[in-house]
């Protein structure tokens, strides 16, 4: 970020849009470095421009003096077990040099507006180590509960798939 806003910038939510891809692209590879997994990240420009262009994707940008300061992310999708949809958060991430200054929170407090009309279920993972995470999410009235994440690979299942044959 090259020109940070000064403390008394306005700071807006807004939705992304396919004009925002670079900026949205550039916030989730510095979240992705931060979480030491960057090289995990495949998605370039172009599909972030296509994605943002989708309805059921969501990303809700915090603003301020036109700088990019922070994001949340997740899609709309369909839940079996209740028969309509849910909003599966994906990212919440803000710029370190922007952080206590209630930005999370906004964008929270903006996700929830946005899926209230349909009374939307928000679902997302935190890291068991991620004891600020967790007070943070806690404090917004969230449930936490432990639960594994299993991630078939395909080379994995490919595999099992021959050996079945």
């Amino acid at each position: 970020m090259t020109n940070q806003p000064d403390a008394t910038a306005t700071i807006t939510i807004r939705r992304a849009g396919p004009e925002d891809a670079h900026d949205v692209r550039t916030l989730l590879l510095e979240l992705a470095t931060h979480e030491n997994s960057a090289d995990a990240v495949h998605a370039s420009l172009a599909d972030w421009r296509r994605m943002l262009a989708d309805p059921s994707v969501v990303v809700l940008l915090a603003v301020a003096a036109e700088q990019p300061l922070g994001y949340v992310s997740g899609t709309r999708q369909l839940n079996l077990w209740q028969g309509h949809d849910i909003f599966a958060m994906d990212d919440l991430y803000v710029r370190p040099q922007v952080r206590d200054r209630g930005i999370g929170g906004m964008l929270m407090a903006a996700l929830a507006e946005h899926v209230r009309p349909d009374k939307s279920l928000i679902t997302w993972g935190v890291n068991q180590d991620n004891d600020a995470g967790q007070r943070f999410y806690q404090r917004l009235g969230a449930t936490l509960r432990t639960k594994m994440v299993a991630a078939w690979r395909p080379d994995a299942y490919t595999r099992y798939l021959q050996d079945r044959a």
